[in-house]
Order: C-alpha cells, then sequence, then structure tokens
C-alpha cells in the first residue's frame, strides 16, 4: 500500500457493527477476491473484495476474516487467515504480512496460517448453528463470473449441508452504507488529493493538450500524494466526447473553445473519492456555455440543498428533474408545449440529462446501499447533475460528494473551486 496506516480503531468497529447484527451462536466467514488472470502468465492487478477490507484493513490476496463471538475459545472469536510468507515466492512477488503488521492494521489479534486453518475453522463450524456467507449483491452488478466467494458458498455447502446459512450481504449492505466518523476521514483525505489535483489542472490545460495527458497528470499528482491512483477510470472528454457518460477512450486533443469534462477521484486508504468539473479549454467560457454551465450549478446547488436525512431517492430525483424542466425552459432547450405535451413516463428533461443526480460512495465508487431505504445520516453520496445538448456538442456535469448528518448535509469538497468565475480566475494564473 502507498498510503499511510490508518487507525484500526475503523476497522474494529466495523467489524462490532457486524457482530451485533449476527444471529446468537452463529459465524460469518469472509474470502478475498481472486487474483485474476490476464493474458499469457499474467495477472490483473489484484483488487481486495471491498467486505473483507471493510472488515479488516488487510489488501493482500488469500486472505479470510472469521468471526465468531460465541465461540467458547475467546482467542478465536475473532480471526485474520493470512498466506504464510515463503522466502522464495517472496524474492519474485514481494514481501507478505508477518503477524505483528498485520494485527497493527486490522486490530485482530489472532492470526492464523491458510495451511493450518480447517482444523480451527472445522471445530467452529460445527459448534455453531448458523453460517454468514458473503455474496456480491450490489445493484449494479451485471458480471456473471462465479468469483471465489460463490465458489466458496457452494464448496461450504458441500461440506456443510445441514447448517443453516444467511447472507452476509444484507447485513452489510445496510452497514457499509452509513460511515463511521472515521470513515469519513479517509474520504476527506481522498478528496483532498483530488483538489490538489484539480487545481493544478487548471494550471495545466490549454488548446492543443490532448485528453491522455490530463489523464496521465491526474496519475502523477495522485501517486505523489499517496493515494493508490484513481478510484475509477478517469473521464476526460473534451467536446462532444463529454455527451458519453462513461467515455473512457480519452485520446482526442482538447480544442480551442470547447469545454472538457473531467471525472476523475482519488482512492486512498480503500476509499474513494468522486470529482466532476467541467472547464473552458482556453480558460474562458463562452456566453452560451456560462449560460448552460450556471444552471447546471443551479441544478447541482438545489439537489444538495434538497438531499437530507429522511428524503427517499426516488423522491429526490424527481424533484431535481422537475427543477431541471424550469431550468431547461429557461435556457432555451425545452419549449413549454413540450413541457406540456410529455410522457409522464419519459419526462421532456431527460432528453438532456438522461442519468440518476446521485449515488452512494465509500469503498466502491458505486457504493453499497438499499436504493428504497431513505436517507440517513451517515450516508456520503455524490451530487452530480449534467446537461448534455447533442445539437450544441456540449456536455456539463458538475459533481461533489456529500456526508449526511442529523442536521442536513456537509459538502466534502466545498473548498473545490466550481462557479464560473473561479475557474476562468484560477486558469488564467498561469505559473
Amino acid at each position: 500500500m502507498k498510503h499511510l496506516t490508518l487507525p484500526s480503531k475503523l476497522f474494529t468497529e466495523n467489524r462490532q457493527r457486524f457482530i451485533k447484527a449476527m444471529q446468537p451462536n452463529s459465524i460469518a466467514i469472509f474470502v478475498s477476491n481472486d487474483a485474476f488472470p490476464s493474458n499469457g502468465d499474467a495477472l490483473h492487478t489484484f483488487k481486495q473484495n471491498s467486505d473483507l477490507y471493510w472488515l479488516s484493513g488487510i489488501t493482500q490476496e488469500d486472505t479470510m476474516v472469521i468471526l465468531y463471538p460465541d465461540n467458547p475459545e475467546k482467542k478465536f472469536r475473532e480471526v485474520l487467515v493470512l498466506v504464510r510468507p515463503n522466502d522464495l515466492k517472496e524474492k519474485w512477488d514481494g514481501k507478505r504480512l508477518r503477524v505483528a503488521e498485520a494485527q497493527a492494521i486490522s486490530g485482530m489479534e489472532t492470526i492464523v496460517w491458510a495451511d493450518s486453518m480447517d482444523a480451527m475453522l472445522q471445530s467452529g463450524i460445527h459448534n455453531a448453528d448458523t453460517i454468514y456467507l458473503d455474496s456480491n449483491e450490489n445493484d449494479r452488478k451485471a458480471s456473471l463470473i462465479r468469483s471465489n466467494e460463490y465458489r466458496f458458498i457452494d464448496e461450504m455447502k458441500a461440506r456443510y449441508p445441514l447448517h443453516e446459512y444467511k447472507r452476509a450481504a444484507k447485513i452489510l449492505k445496510q452497514l457499509r452504507s452509513i460511515k463511521t466518523k472515521e470513515e469519513v476521514v479517509v474520504i476527506q483525505k481522498a478528496i483532498d488529493i483530488t483538489e490538489i489535483t484539480f487545481r493544478r489542472l487548471l494550471q495545466f490545460i490549454q488548446p492543443g493538450v490532448t485528453e491522455y495527458e490530463i489523464e496521465a497528470e491526474i496519475y502523477h499528482s495522485f501517486l505523489s500524494q499517496r493515494a493508490e491512483g484513481p478510484a475509477y477510470h478517469s473521464i476526460i472528454a473534451s467536446g462532444d466526447n463529454a455527451r458519453t457518460l462513461h467515455y473512457i477512450f480519452n485520446n482526442q486533443k482538447c480544442k480551442d473553445g470547447d469545454l472538457v469534462l473531467m471525472d476523475f477521484g482519488a482512492e486512498y486508504g480503500g476509499y474513494c473519492a468522486d470529482l466532476t468539473r467541467t472547464v473552458p479549454v482556453n480558460g474562458k467560457f463562452t456566453k452560451r456555455q456560462k449560460e448552460v454551465y450556471n444552471a447546471c450549478l443551479h441544478l447541482h446547488n438545489y439537489a444538495k440543498s434538497i438531499l437530507k436525512p429522511g428524503i427517499l431517492l426516488a423522491n429526490y430525483h424527481d424533484k431535481v428533474g422537475e427543477e431541471a424542466t424550469k431550468q431547461f425552459v429557461k435556457i432555451g432547450l425545452l419549449a413549454k408545449a413540450d413541457v406540456k405535451n410529455e410522457d409522464k413516463n419519459n419526462p421532456a428533461y431527460r432528453k438532456y440529462l438522461y442519468h440518476g443526480i446521485s449515488h452512494h460512495l465509500g469503498i466502491d465508487v458505486h457504493d453499497l446501499a438499499n436504493k428504497h431505504q431513505p436517507v440517513t445520516a451517515g450516508m456520503v453520496f455524490t451530487v452530480e447533475p449534467g446537461i448534455y445538448i447533442e445539437e450544441e456538442k456540449m456536455g456539463i456535469r458538475i459533481e461533489n460528494n456529500v456526508w449526511m448528518t442529523k442536521n442536513g448535509n456537509i459538502d466534502l469538497m466545498k473548498n473545490i473551486p466550481v462557479t464560473a468565475e473561479e475557474i476562468e480566475k484560477l486558469m488564467h494564473r498561469k505559473k
């Protein structure tokens, strides 16, 4: 890991939250992600199972977390299973965690090597009534690849068919959506790194620069600040490319007079930032660009004003859609007749704003949550309205990250320049 060691209290508290939700005399087992093959003998960069990381802070492959709070043997109530260090393997692939290092990261005292874990685990399972197993239940999941989690479920049910099985994911969807203060501190660090990077970009962007050069500046800035790298594939979309929501080619030249939409965020300590800003390539918005930009900023600020504990996300999105309709009439995108004759199942504003306004943010960029649950204090959301105009080959999106509290929300990106005037001023202050 590149980041400084996080306080183990963060992960200890997360485990305690999960343990409180477990049934009596139950055991929960979490396994790490696969090391996925690429081509030839190469592997994709390893990415830890988000649930296991949330519970332990361990980013190493071949890891397990076992929680059995009612275990008669106290030392086995929380167990971290690691691959045993091997001198020869370490000469090829690098150092693996030792006991003291894993204890310091996770706050777990009992460390067991994977090659000697079976007897301990079997004894615990035989004594338990219920087994919690993890699965990837993110609502946005589209892949049908049978990952290590699902293969482990098959293995456990084959070996222990008479136990009662429960879904750990159902608990985690609830718990992970509510961030502790310790988690928000780490998210804020990822945001601060992202802010420094954005300010740097305002000094770098000019006509003739390529999208991939901007992406390279982002990557350099992130790594130089101890981030793991981008939290997701950076979107650097100039001109008409900005109308493609997940544009990732990043291979075009930024032209004088165009806008460039940049959607990027740092990953620090396993947690993500998610920022979008749209800026003029030459440092100066045209009259029309500023008109549309200010309409988008109005929607952004309106959305933040109503995204508070108690509101349902469906109602929130509807309200932002109603406000978008007013703004689009105001800037000439919609006529009153368009609104009057619209299909209520496909409102007229959808022609120019065709995505949701907010999603949960945390360890995953699209973090776990129950979308039917009212917004609750502790949740962290993006707020990212956009306006995409095919006829004008223009796309604008503005995105900040906000933390819900019992008194409303706190904009964690409040210090990042966002108004057209702030952006123009900073872009003209070239070093």
